[in-house]
C-alpha cells in the first residue's frame, strides 16, 4: 500500500513531566566512593556507586559521573542481584552492530560526552527490580602532566543527591619523595571535611562530607554536591637524570631538571584580527598580549604580526624586549581591530621568516599562532598550508596553535602543531579567556633546554625520545621495555643544548628502583598509555599505508590494555531485554551543549508511577483501535475515568485518527496509543518532540523522538497526556524535507513544524542568512532574513520585501532594484536575487496546495572560498554504501547508519524536480545535532 508521510510536532506536550531535575526519592544512592591511587604520577581512579530501588515497582536507575578528558576509561561493571555485568572493549568496527542499532533507535550510542574544558561525562542506566540494589563501578586511568611546577589530580563530585556514605580517598606514592601537597577546587572550601597527611614518599587526602555539608556547600543544594576537588602536588628533584622506575622488563623515566639556567628566547606572536574575532575575543586578546609583553625578559627578542587577509607588522624584524620597545608594542596591541578575512598561510609563513632571519646563538625560538577560524583567503587548502609551514619551519622551532572558540578548525591546528613539534590548545570563550592565553604562554615562557634527545642503551619499544624544547616547570616522560629485562645493560642518558653548550645527563652509578610485584602492571600500563596517546597523535600527521600501520598498532594496544580510545568502544552489557550502550571516547573540537537549568516541577504520587526511564528516551508507538499490542483492552488510569481511545474531554476537536487529526487515510475510529519501545535519545534539557506518521497496511504508526533530561515519567501519564493534548492541534504540522547534494545519491532529512534555522553565515564578513519554517507553510520557509551589518537587514516573505536600516523601515514589492548598504535585491517573477559582494543568493517562491513558501539557494560562493556556517554552507557529505543484512547502510565518518530509500523535492530549482535520496535523521545528515543550526531570532 502507498505510504503517506505526515509529521507530528508535540512541542511542550510533556512539559510538566520534563521541566525539572528529578527528586530521586524513588531510588537512593546510599554509598558513593571515589578511590584514586597515584604511583609515579600515574593515577588509577575507581568510582563506586551503590543504589537501592526503594519502590514497590521496577525502576530505571542511572549512573552518571564526570571524568578528566585526558583519561582513558578502562573498566566498567555492574552488580545486580548477585549477577556481574562487565563492559567489554572492542574495536569500533566490532562494536558497530550495537552502535548502529542504537543509532537507528535514536539512542545516544556514544554515552561519553564532552562537558567543558577538562571533563567528560559518562552515563548509563539499568532497570532494577523493586527493593533491589545495583552497584556501579567505573575505572579510568591517566598520566598526570606536570605544568608550572605541579601535578593536578582532578576529581569531580556530582552524585546527584546527598549521600549518607560519601567518601573520596586519594593515596599518592612517589619514590623520590613528595615536595608539597595541597587541595584546591570549589569543594576545597569545605575544609572541615578534608584531611591531608604527608609523610616523605606518601600522601593521603580524605574528603568525607556529611549529608548536611553536601547540601550547604558552595554550588551545592538539594541535589547534593556538584564541584571539583583538585589535589595538587610535586615531587622532590635531587637527581638531574630524573626518576627511573622499572618493573618486570618495563621502565618509566621522568626527566625534569630544575637547577638549569634559563636561556633567552625569540618569540613571534601571530594574531588573527579577522572579523570573527570581533567583540570580547579581540578585547581579551589585547589584555592577554599586554600581560605577556610585560613578562618578557630583557634578553628576549620578540615580534608581533596581526593578520586578516593582509599582514600588519609592528616591526618587520625581531627586536629586543627593552622597556621602550615593550611600551611601543603595547600601543600597537591597543590598536588591534577586527576586520577582513583570514589568511593563515601568509601569516604563519611570515612569522617563520622572522624567526629564521634572527641569528642568535643560544636562544630558543618559538612561534605562537592565535586564530578563531578557518583559512578563508589566500591559500585555503589546509593540506597545502600544512606543507608550506612544515617546509618553512623545517624542525628548527616549535609552532604552538591556540584555537579560540568552537568555530575554529581544531583538527587543522592540531595537525599543523604536531607536525612542527608543538601542541594545539583550545581557548574557551569564557570571561577568563585572557587568563587562559596568558596561562599557556607561562608554560613556554622559560625555556631551559633545546634539542633534547633521550637515549636508552639496552632499551626498546620506546615512546617519543626527541623533544624540541624543555621548559621550566614541565616534565619529559619516556617509557619503554628493557631488552631481555637486563637491567645491568640498561644505560639511560639525556643529550641536549643549554644556551650555547651541549650538555649530557647521565649517571653510571644509577640504581633503578624496582617496584617489586605490587605495581608491576602499573608501570607496564604507563608505557601502554603513553604509546597509545602518541600513536594517536602520529596518525594525524600521516596518510595512506603509514597511517593505517600506526592506527593498527594503536588499536591493538588499546584492545590489549582495555582502553576506551578514539579507535575502540566499550560495549556496556546489561541484563537480557535491555538495550546495550556503546561507549565512545568523545572527540576534541565540538562545543558542549549550553543548556539553561529547567524550572522545578512537582512530582505526583510515586505509588502511581510505573517503570520510568531516567535520562533521554525514544518512544515508538502505534495507533491501534483501543488495544494494546497483545490484544488486551487498554485499562484506564486510576482517577481519570477515561481510557485512551475513549471519547475526548469536552472542548477538544476530536481524537487521534478522527477529525481532530486530519491526513490519516483509511483510519478506523477511536484508535488508541500503545508505547512499544523505550531507549535513549540525545542530550536535551528542553523538551522537544517530533516525528513522522505513515500508514502501512492501514495501521498508522509514528516514530517520536522525545528528549528530556533525567526525569521520572509514568507510562500512563505519557499515554494519557498524548491522548489529551494532540487533539488540540487542528492540523498536522508540515514536514520540511531538506536535500544534501553528494557525489552520488543525495541525502535527505526532515525538519518538522516551526523552526528558525541558521542557513548561512560567513565568519569572515558581516553576512548571515536565517530562515523561519512554519508548520502551515506546507513545505518551506515563510521568511528569509539577510543580515549585512549590526543594524541593517533585508526580510523576504511571501508577499513583500522589508528593508530595515537602523530605525528606518521600508516596504517594497521588489519590482524595482533595492540597494541597502552593500546588498542589492532584485525580484524576478518568482525569484528574489540577493547580491552581497561576491556572494549571490536566490530565494525562490513556490506554491503547493494553494500555500506559498520560500526556499533559499546559494548561487555564488565567495571568491576567497570563505568558510561558511549554516545548513546551506555545509560541504558535500562523503559516504560509502555498505551492504549489510538487512538492506543497505551508509558509512559516514567511520560510522554506519541505517537508511531508507525515499524521495524529496528539490526546491532549490525554480521548476522543482523530485529526486531519489537516502532518508536519514537530521543529526546523521548534518553530522551535528540539529540544535546547532537553531537560532532564537531571525
Amino acid at each position: 500500500m502507498e505510504r503517506a508521510v505526515v509529521q507530528i510536532t508535540l512541542f511542550g506536550l510533556l512539559l510538566s513531566l520534563v521541566s525539572a531535575q528529578p527528586i530521586k526519592s524513588d531510588w537512593d544512592i546510599y554509598s558513593f566512593h571515589i578511590n584514586s591511587t597515584v604511583t609515579s604520577r600515574y593515577a588509577t581512579t575507581l568510582i563506586t556507586s551503590r543504589v537501592a530501588n526503594r519502590m514497590d515497582v521496577p525502576k530505571e536507575i542511572e549512573f552518571q559521573v564526570r571524568i578528566p578528558k585526558n583519561a582513558f576509561i578502562s573498566k566498567f561493571r555492574m552488580f545486580i542481584d548477585g549477577q556481574e555485568y562487565n563492559g567489554t572493549v572492542k574495536a569500533k568496527e566490532e562494536a558497530q552492530q550495537q552502535y548502529t542499532g542504537a543509532v537507528s533507535r535514536g539512542e545516544s550510542a556514544g554515552i561519553v560526552s564532552s562537558v567543558g574544558r577538562t571533563l567528560e561525562e559518562f552515563k548509563t542506566s539499568v532497570n532494577v527490580a523493586a527493593h533491589k540494589k545495583v552497584t556501579f563501578e567505573l575505572t579510568y586511568e591517566e598520566l598526570l602532566k606536570r605544568t608550572l611546577g605541579k601535578y593536578e589530580l582532578q576529581i569531580h563530585a556530582r552524585p546527584m543527591q546527598p549521600v549518607k556514605d560519601f567518601k573520596v580517598d586519594v593515596y599518592i606514592h612517589e619514590k623520590s619523595g613528595i615536595n608539597f601537597i595541597n587541595v584546591k577546587g570549589g569543594l576545597s572550601k569545605m575544609a572541615n571535611a578534608i584531611t591531608t597527611q604527608h609523610v616523605d614518599k606518601q600522601a593521603w587526602v580524605y574528603f568525607y562530607p556529611t549529608e548536611d555539608q553536601q547540601k550547604t556547600c558552595e554550588g551545592c543544594g538539594a541535589q547534593g554536591m556538584n564541584g571539583d576537588l583538585v589535589v595538587v602536588y610535586d615531587v622532590n628533584r635531587g637527581v638531574k637524570l630524573g626518576d627511573i622506575m622499572t618493573s618486570d622488563g618495563y621502565f618509566v623515566h621522568h626527566f625534569a631538571p630544575s637547577d638549569l639556567t634559563r636561556i633567552p628566547k625569540n618569540v613571534v606572536f601571530v594574531i588573527d584580527q579577522s572579523g570573527s574575532m570581533s567583540g570580547r575575543k579581540i578585547q581579551q586578546t589585547r589584555i592577554a598580549l599586554r600581560h605577556i609583553l610585560s613578562d618578557l625578559a630583557e634578553d628576549d627578542f620578540f615580534g608581533l604580526i596581526t593578520f586578516d587577509s593582509m599582514l600588519f607588522h609592528w616591526k618587520r624584524e625581531l627586536v629586543q624586549a627593552s622597556q621602550t620597545n615593550l611600551d611601543n608594542a603595547k600601543k600597537f596591541v591597543n590598536n588591534i581591530r577586527d576586520r577582513g578575512t583570514t589568511d593563515i598561510n601568509k601569516a604563519v609563513l611570515e612569522g617563520a621568516r622572522m624567526l629564521n632571519a634572527t641569528s642568535r646563538e643560544g636562544a630558543a625560538s618559538i612561534l605562537i599562532l592565535l586564530t578563531d577560524g578557518d583559512p578563508t583567503s589566500g591559500v585555503t587548502n589546509i593540506e597545502t598550508i600544512q606543507a608550506n609551514v612544515r617546509k618553512a619551519i623545517a624542525d628548527k622551532f616549535p609552532l604552538y596553535c591556540l584555537g579560540f572558540g568552537f568555530d575554529v578548525n581544531f583538527e587543522f591546528l592540531e595537525k599543523m602543531s604536531l607536525q612542527n613539534n608543538g601542541v594545539a590548545r583550545r581557548i574557551y570563550e569564557d570571561s577568563d579567556a585572557d587568563l587562559q592565553l596568558k596561562g599557556f604562554y607561562e608554560e613556554v615562557a622559560t625555556p631551559l633546554l633545546t634539542d633534547v634527545t633521550m637515549v636508552y642503551m639496552g632499551g626498546t619499544n620506546l615512546t617519543q625520545t626527541n623533544f624540541s624544547q624543555y621548559y621550566n616547570g614541565s616534565e619529559i616522560v619516556v617509557a619503554g621495555l628493557i631488552t631481555d629485562n637486563n637491567v645491568e645493560a640498561f644505560v639511560p642518558q639525556v643529550v641536549a643544548i643549554s644556551g650555547t653548550k651541549r650538555v649530557m645527563f647521565s649517571d653510571t652509578n644509577t640504581t633503578f628502583e624496582s617496584t617489586g610485584t605490587v605495581s608491576d602492571v602499573r608501570i607496564q600500563r604507563v608505557w601502554a598509555y603513553l604509546t597509545v596517546k602518541q600513536l594517536l597523535e602520529k596518525q594525524l600527521q600521516l596518510s595512506g599505508a603509514e597511517q593505517e600501520k600506526v592506527k593498527k598498532e594503536a588499536l591493538e594496544l588499546s584492545l590489549k590494555y582495555g582502553f576506551v580510545t578514539p579507535l575502540t568502544s566499550m560495549v556496556v552489557t546489561k541484563p537480557p531485554g535491555e538495550s546495550t550502550d556503546v561507549l565512545h571516547k568523545p572527540k576534541e573540537g565540538k562545543a558542549p551543549p549550553l543548556l539553561p537549568p529547567p524550572p522545578p516541577r512537582s512530582h505526583g504520587s510515586s505509588a502511581t508511577r510505573k517503570q520510568g526511564k531516567l535520562m533521554h528516551h525514544f518512544v515508538q508507538g502505534h495507533l491501534r483501535p483501543q488495544a494494546l499490542p497483545d490484544g488486551r483492552a487498554r485499562p484506564g488510569r486510576k482517577g481519570q475515568g477515561r481510557q485512551i481511545g475513549q471519547a475526548a474531554p469536552p472542548g477538544l476537536p476530536g481524537q487521534i485518527g478522527q477529525a481532530g487529526l486530519p491526513g490519516l487515510p483509511g483510519q478506523s475510529s477511536s484508535p488508541s496509543l500503545s508505547v512499544d519501545h523505550l531507549s535513549r535519545a540525545g542530550d536535551m534539557s528542553m523538551f522537544n518532540a517530533y516525528g513522522s506518521m505513515a500508514t502501512d497496511d492501514d495501521v498508522p504508526q509514528f516514530l517520536m523522538p522525545i528528549a528530556y533530561d533525567a526525569y521520572d515519567f509514568d507510562m500512563d501519564d505519557i499515554q494519557a497526556t498524548i491522548s489529551s493534548h494532540v487533539p488540540h492541534t487542528t492540523a498536522v504540522p508540515s514536514s520540511h524535507r531538506f536535500l544534501l547534494k553528494t557525489q552520488s545519491l543525495p541525502l535527505c532529512f526532515d525538519v518538522t513544524g516551526d523552526a528558525r534555522l541558521k542557513l548561512l553565515h560567513y565568519s569572515s564578513r558581516e553576512l548571515s542568512v536565517n530562515g523561519e519554517l512554519d508548520s502551515s507553510a506546507n513545505g518551506g520557509f515563510t521568511k528569509i532574513v539577510i543580515h549585512f551589518s549590526a543594524d541593517q537587514h533585508v526580510e523576504i516573505n511571501t508577499s513583500e520585501i522589508i528593508v530595515r536600516e537602523g530605525n528606518k523601515t521600508s516596504h517594497h514589492t521588489g519590482e524595482d532594484p533595492i540597494t541597502a548598504g552593500g546588498v542589492t535585491v532584485i525580484k524576478r517573477n518568482k525569484e528574489v536575487d540577493v547580491a552581497a559582494g561576491d556572494v549571490r543568493l536566490v530565494v525562490l517562491l513556490h506554491e503547493k496546495d494553494g500555500m506559498k513558501f520560500l526556499w533559499p539557494a546559494i548561487r555564488q560562493q565567495p571568491a576567497d572560498n570563505a568558510y561558511a556556517h549554516g545548513i546551506l554552507g555545509l560541504n558535500a557529505t562523503v559516504y560509502e554504501e555498505v551492504q549489510q543484512s538487512p538492506g543497505t547502510k551508509l558509512k559516514i565518518n567511520d560510522q554506519v547508519f541505517d537508511v531508507t530509500r525515499s524521495s524529496a523535492v528539490d526546491y532549490s530549482i525554480a521548476s522543482p524536480p523530485t529526486l531519489e535520496c537516502w532518508l536519514v535523521s537530521a543529526a546523521t545528515a548534518l553530522q551535528r545535532p540539529l540544535d546547532d543550526f537553531i537560532v532564537m531570532q531571525l
